[in-house]
């Protein structure tokens, strides 16, 4: 975003000692781009300060209970107003089945190929993002992909 000329800003929780996530801090922190050091509880406050929140909280492969801070954090993130992009599938959401009574964000990416709790998104925008899968992993998994446009790595659903 950044590279964009946006000016985002990270709320980062919980910090995994993995080599890929703190490669990720530290390019971040490289660039100067700022990580809240709490997240703000009033959803007002949020949509006072920021016109966009990007939710990448958890992966698709996420099951179970939400915990503390999450809970908190997606609680707040329901009342805002500001639109919401959730990358992959909106955080709390069960992969398959979706959560009509959870986070509903305006704008969706979908990374390789739509999973099938996007069938539950009601959004404004649908994006895929990934023109890298093989055509043989497209037909094992009987993937129906769009093509992409020329060159284009993403596109609109």
């Amino acid at each position: 975003l950044l590279l964009q000329g946006y000016e985002p800003t990270v709320y980062y929780p919980k910090r995994p000692s993995k080599p890929l996530f703190e490669g990720l801090t530290t390019q971040c922190q490289k660039m100067d781009i700022p990580f809240l050091p709490e997240f703000p509880a009033e959803a007002a406050l949020i949509d006072e300060l920021y016109g966009l929140v990007v939710d990448a909280i958890f992966g698709f492969s996420f099951t179970g209970a939400v915990r503390e801070p999450f809970g908190s954090i997606l609680s707040t993130l329901e009342r805002i107003t500001v639109p919401i992009a959730s990358i992959d599938i909106p955080s709390g959401w069960d992969v398959e089945k979706g959560k009509a009574d959870g986070l509903q964000p305006d704008m969706l990416i979908s990374l390789t190929a739509p999973k099938k709790a996007a069938m539950h998104f009601t959004g404004r925008y649908h994006f895929l993002g990934g023109r890298f899968v093989p055509p043989a992993l497209q037909k094992k998994y009987a993937l129906n992909l769009p093509p992409y446009p020329g060159t284009d790595c993403v596109l609109q659903l």
